[in-house]
């Protein structure tokens, strides 16, 4: 069985008004595809709003504050009373251990369990399923501050549990968004659409700091917030144009003597091709989209890329708050949580840059690269002038989120939705959300070692950790070397044949 729920409209498709019943296929597929744009932007943000608040409360948990990169040395200038376990001398180890629980979590139930549902089931259930479950996890992690309790397998144990139930999202969304766009423009439109992540941490951090003198209600609200989005989800999202009658995007242009090129030089042989059927497509198992060109090596890059973007996401309202001092005198937690969001504005405009950028070149590997590589300089001058004025503080938080950001967003989203409706799968559509599964749960381990290792590293002063990011980078950059050769390849012979 393919699918365990029949495509059928969204009961809020009943309560549309007539004129749009009404109106022409192409009027409707207009309104159509906007609102599935826009409300997939805020499901996703959503989820990120939840998953930014531990970052953020990890001000208040930890009392050892770094004054002079010796992590065991106790500061409580800027301190607001700590929570064991978290306030000891192992009190970061511990933060980033429950990071990695988070992370472990999601990237495994990504990889094996969300991409392979998400391609069986109506997709507008499987969110309903996620965001409830997330809400109910993220609000479960506040509920020790009213019971007064230390239990640090606790925060463990839920942590896993969010992350498993987060990993529903991104695979989702991206199928949903992939089913109503097709090729043209796709780099720029999910640039734009992919602010979502950015917007969920900065909305995250605002609600979080907001509300971290009592942070139980830190988790308790933005996990509320997951739930009423899962409710929406569940009435008003169409996750596929069958079930609003409305005809699919054209996920490949028409064939030309360009596609042979781009077929000799990526060596997609008879061998790596699925033979055409009338029956109706099953989904597409873990090895055969493994096999599809490309998803190994940007799913190998997306893990440094993702490493360096989620320590960012945990610890830079740590490192700000605990490091950067202005004017003698270290940054408060609530102006920390403000700073970091500049970060996050930072990769709104980055990948709105890159998606750009990838659609005129025409290709996405060269433009992944020349961001990644530019992403090793800004994170040494932030590191270096970081705390020098609020204004560095704010430019320099701002660059570092455009370089990382942007090549992070663009594999995630125009390349897994590219990769996922590939001209090798020969028109089969159940292979968006494995893909993407593969590509981002591969990230996401990624995503865990980087907290990991940054509670570890950071006790040795935070310019060691600097440099780990900065050699993450590099090796994101440095393993999408024969798609960028390819790529250079294509072009030249396109400009040759005009």
């Amino acid at each position: 069985m393919n699918n365990f729920i029949a495509p059928s409209p969204p009961l809020g498709f009943f309560c549309l008004p007539n004129d749009v019943k009404r109106a022409r296929n192409r009027r409707k597929d207009r309104i159509y595809r906007g609102f599935v744009i826009v409300f997939t932007f805020f499901i996703y943000a959503s989820y990120h709003l939840s998953r930014k608040a531990i970052s953020v409360v990890k001000n208040a948990w930890n009392c050892t504050t770094v004054t002079t990169h010796n992590w065991t040395q106790n500061a409580t200038a800027n301190c607001t009373g700590g929570w064991e376990p978290f306030d000891g001398p192992y009190g970061k180890v511990y933060l980033g251990t429950l990071d990695t629980c988070f992370l472990v979590a999601y990237a495994v139930t990504m990889f094996f369990i969300s991409g392979q549902i998400g391609d069986r089931m109506n997709l507008r259930y499987f969110l309903l399923i996620g965001l409830l479950g997330s809400g109910i996890f993220t609000s479960a992690l506040g509920l020790p501050y009213f019971w007064n309790y230390h239990g640090l397998w606790y925060f463990a144990v839920m942590q896993i549990l969010a992350g498993a139930f987060q990993s529903t999202g991104w695979p989702s969304v991206v199928a949903v968004v992939a089913n109503w766009f097709g090729l043209e423009n796709r780099g720029l439109i999910l640039g734009i659409w992919n602010a979502h992540t950015s917007v969920g941490n900065i909305l995250g951090s605002l609600i979080a700091g907001a509300v971290v003198a009592h942070w139980g209600w830190s988790f308790i609200v933005p996990g509320l917030i997951n739930c009423g989005m899962g409710i929406l989800t569940a009435l008003y999202l169409p996750s596929d144009p069958s079930e609003m009658n409305v005809s699919p995007p054209q996920h490949h242009e028409l064939p030309s003597e360009e596609d042979s090129l781009i077929d000799q030089d990526s060596h997609q042989t008879t061998e790596t091709t699925v033979p055409v059927s009338n029956a109706p497509p099953k989904a597409v198992g873990l090895c055969r989209a493994l096999r599809i060109p490309g998803v190994i090596e940007y799913a190998a890059s997306l893990f440094f890329a993702k490493l360096v973007a989620y320590t960012f996401l945990y610890w830079l309202p740590f490192y700000i708050h605990n490091t950067l001092k202005i004017n003698g005198q270290y940054i408060s937690e609530e102006k920390a949580a403000y700073y970091s969001t500049f970060y996050d504005v930072g990769g709104i405009v980055g990948s709105i840059f890159i998606g750009y950028l990838s659609d005129v070149l025409k290709v996405r590997g060269i433009a992944t690269v020349l961001m990644t590589y530019s992403s090793i300089p800004a994170l040494f001058i932030y590191n270096r002038y970081g705390g020098l004025s609020e204004g560095a503080t704010i430019g320099l938080s701002f660059m570092c989120g455009f370089f990382v950001n942007g090549p992070y967003a663009l594999i995630t989203t125009a390349v897994s939705a590219d990769l996922g409706t590939h001209k090798t799968l020969r028109g089969n559509d159940k292979a968006k959300a494995t893909v993407t599964a593969i590509i981002d749960g591969t990230g996401t381990s990624g995503a865990a070692v980087g907290p990991f290792l940054t509670g570890w590293i950071a006790g040795t002063g935070w310019k060691n950790v600097f440099y780990m990011l900065i050699t993450a980078c590099a090796i994101s950059g440095l393993l999408l070397t024969r798609i960028v050769i390819q790529d250079i390849r294509y072009l030249m012979k396109r400009r040759t044949r005009k």
